[in-house]
Parts: structure tokens; C-alpha cells; sequence
């Protein structure tokens, strides 16, 4: 007993290593006091830290992302939260194929939708807007509200909302004050999922960005195509930073594990 726990904690450990090297690897390449991409192992310097700051342009797109992560996970909460009740709670013909209709921005290649959805736009004289961007992330991240929003009201017992019926209360009360409650941490589950992933999309956003509306992932990958210095390495160390302070305190909040999951407190 005591090898195989041996061996499973090394394995964890070789595991996590793994995860972590890559993210350790970026930091150290921010810290180099060089013109080029390299380890500072002759020297560390915070030059390509107050970089950034000398380009506003990474500010900018940094704000966009969060503006265009915040409005379309909030958009998609709005979409998923009834499109689920509905789902699992209902029995509707047609339900199956709204199943599938939600989870299909799943089962499509990122780069195809954003070509379906970049002829869509161009038809409408939306491309390189807010909405168009919003819209198109709202597409992507949709499926993953859903499905934890489902998984919350699977888990959730009919019976409770049946008692309150029963003792008078009219369904918008059943709602906001039993199913509401009870499913919210699937719904900020994938609300932060729908965040993350929006804020992290690169493949549909460079088909719909603007030079005004530009996103942070198509600003680095545009920025990479045209140079090779530290300053993407040291862009990258300040949203790990920023994303691992966020995970701290939202986990004193509510445990990140449960909180991904839709898992309600115990």
C-alpha cells in the first residue's frame, strides 16, 4: 500500500511538473535583460515588465477582452439558463434537436465557424464590430453554460419545486426563490467558463477583429507574426499572474473545484 501511494504521488508530482514547466518556462524568458527570446541566465531584469507599459496597444486589447469575455458570458447565462430548464424539465417535441442545436458550436472546427461566421457578417456590414465579435463569441461559449446549467437542474430534485407549488407558491416564486438559489453555482460555473473561453479565443476573433476592437489573443498573435522579442513573454507572465490572483480569490469565495463543476456546497 505504502509503494503504490509512493508511486501515485510521484506520478502527481510528474504530472504537475508537466503542467507547470511550460507556464515557469514564460516567466523566465519575460525576466531576460536581452533583445531576444532567452533565458537570463547571465541576468534578470523587469525591462520587457515596463514594456507593456510603453505599449498602450496591449492595454487596449486587454480591456476589450475582458469587455467582450464579460457581455458574452453574460449573454450566454441569459440564452443557456432557460434553453436548459426547458430541456430537463420539459418534455417537448423538437427537445432533442435543441439539445444538439446548442451543443453543435462544439462538434464544429473553430476555424470553419469563423469563416461561416465572417461571410455572415460581411452580408450584414458587421464584420470588424463589437457585435459581431460578441455575437460570434456567444456562439462559442454557449454549449459550455449549458451543459453545467443542466447538470445543476439534473441533479437538482423535482420534488422540491413540486412542495412549493403545492403549498401555493406561483412558478416565477418557484423559480427565484427555490430554482434559482439551487442552481447557482452551475450557473457562475459556466459563467466563468463562458469568460475564460471568450477571453482566450483566438481562432473566430481573428476573422471578425477591427484594428479598434482588436482582442488580446489576436493582438499577440498578430505581434508574434511580426516580431520575435520578450515582450509576448512577459504579456503572457502578467495574465498568469493576473488569472492565478482572480482563481485565489475567487476560491476564498467558493472552491474552484465545485465552482467548475456547478457542485452546490456542502
Amino acid at each position: 500500500m505504502g509503494r503504490n501511494n509512493a508511486l501515485a504521488l510521484g506520478f502527481h508530482a510528474l504530472f504537475v511538473t508537466f503542467i507547470l514547466a511550460p507556464l515557469l518556462v514564460v516567466f523566465l524568458v519575460s525576466l531576460t535583460d536581452k533583445g531576444f527570446l532567452a533565458m537570463p541566465w547571465e541576468g534578470a531584469s523587469l525591462r520587457w515588465w515596463w514594456a507593456i507599459l510603453d505599449n498602450p496597444r496591449f492595454l487596449e486589447s486587454f480591456w476589450v477582452s475582458v469587455k467582450l469575455a464579460f457581455v458574452a458570458a453574460t449573454l450566454a447565462a441569459m440564452v443557456a439558463v432557460p434553453a436548459a430548464i426547458a430541456i430537463v424539465r420539459m418534455r417537448f417535441i423538437g427537445r432533442d434537436a435543441l439539445m444538439a442545436l446548442l451543443a453543435s458550436p462544439l462538434m464544429v472546427p473553430h476555424v470553419v465557424l469563423g469563416v461561416a461566421l465572417l461571410r455572415f457578417f460581411s452580408g450584414l456590414g458587421l464584420v470588424g464590430s463589437f457585435g459581431a465579435l460578441v455575437a460570434a463569441h456567444l456562439v462559442v461559449v454557449v454549449p459550455y453554460m449549458a451543459r453545467l446549467v443542466a447538470a445543476a437542474l439534473t441533479g437538482l430534485d423535482p420534488r422540491i419545486e413540486r412542495a412549493a407549488e403545492n403549498l401555493g407558491a406561483g412558478r416565477l416564486t418557484v423559480f427565484r426563490r427555490i430554482t434559482l438559489p439551487l442552481i447557482a453555482p452551475g450557473i457562475a460555473g459556466g459563467w466563468t467558463l463562458a469568460f475564460i473561453t471568450s477571453f482566450d479565443e483566438l481562432t473566430v476573433s481573428l476573422f471578425l477583429a477591427s484594428p479598434s476592437e482588436t482582442p488580446l489573443p489576436v493582438r499577440l498573435f498578430t505581434y508574434i507574426d511580426q516580431m520575435t522579442d520578450p515582450l509576448v513573454a512577459s504579456v503572457s507572465a502578467a495574465l498568469i499572474l493576473v488569472t492565478a490572483l482572480v482563481l485565489v480569490v475567487l476560491d476564498r469565495f467558493y472552491p474552484i473545484d465545485r465552482l467548475l463543476t456547478g457542485e452546490r456546497r456542502a
